[in-house]
């Protein structure tokens, strides 16, 4: 069994599986991940599959990461899978190690302190890449963890993976990266947003979930300056959580702001509160 960790807490030499179902939340844990690496001085390569390299790229930039700068300095590298799952030689534990082992020496040969990679497994979902491709690459990312100069998360959506394929990849990796939740089920999820940062919120939320909300915006008054609560996955709040935010909002000392992204449904709601009132509040809606 994998152990469970935020991604904040993801260390060198690291194995990590990253199974997902809201993609929004994908991104953030990839680019806390991708901004730890620029900042202890690792070359990072983002293997993409699901999202074209642009899209990823302009993700980063979005969630506060200056993408393009490193880039351009060799730093980052965001670049299509095939990359990747297609090196010479053909897709054998072998082969794909000798191209990850090589991408680690290069780094270091340019003056990094190691390598992180970013791994996007969606390609394993079409028809054409077999099971015995997707257990080479983990099998020789595995190997090249003993190296504390390489750390990798291997990303699952777990929309397009069937279970068993789920089960491999929570026992093939010593460590699973999820963010930090407050309240998780069936019709709610709240949970930490890394970039910007502040708090996620997803699904229906009412007066009986006050407490972890509660708990939420209090790390977040703590851990953050600006706060941002990420409402674009909630269909529904009402009145009293609604009334918590906006009062949250108003406690905030002349400077510091609270940005609440959400949808003109959950936006009335706020407004019926008088949001409008708190001038540390901004609301706007979703890219």
């Amino acid at each position: 069994m994998s152990d469970a960790v935020t991604v904040d807490a993801v260390a060198a030499g690291d194995h990590v599986c990253l199974t997902f179902s809201d993609p929004d939340e994908r991104l953030d844990i990839v680019a806390e991940f991708v901004a730890e690496g620029l900042d202890r001085r690792h070359k990072v390569l983002c293997f993409t599959d699901s999202i074209a390299p642009q899209r990823l790229t302009e993700e980063l930039t979005w969630r506060g990461i200056a993408a393009a700068g490193a880039v351009d300095g060799g730093q980052l590298d965001v670049t299509d899978g095939q990359r990747l799952w297609m090196p010479d030689g053909g897709a054998t534990v072998a082969a794909i190690r000798d191209t990850l082992a090589r991408e680690i020496e290069r780094a270091c040969d340019e003056g990094f302190a190691g390598l992180r990679v970013t791994a996007d497994m969606w390609w394993a979902t079409r028809p054409a890449p077999s099971g015995a491709k997707l257990r080479a690459f983990e099998a020789a990312a595995a190997g090249l963890c003993t190296d504390n100069r390489f750390t990798v998360i291997c990303q699952y959506d777990r929309d397009g993976f069937d279970p068993v394929t789920l089960a491999f990849a929570a026992e093939a990796h010593p460590k699973t990266v999820a963010a930090a939740a407050y309240h998780d089920d069936a019709v709610l999820r709240i949970c930490r947003q890394h970039r910007p940062a502040g708090v996620r919120i997803a699904g229906e939320l009412d007066y009986t979930r006050l407490e972890p909300l509660q708990q939420a915006l209090a790390e977040a008054l703590r851990l953050d300056s600006d706060i941002h609560i990420n409402l674009a996955g909630l269909q529904f709040v009402d009145v009293t959580a609604a009334a918590m935010i906006a009062r949250t909002a108003q406690s905030l000392p002349a400077g510091r702001y609270m940005i609440v992204t959400c949808e003109a449904a959950v936006a009335d709601t706020f407004a019926l509160v008088g949001a409008a009132e708190a001038d540390q509040l901004r609301m706007q809606p979703p890219r």
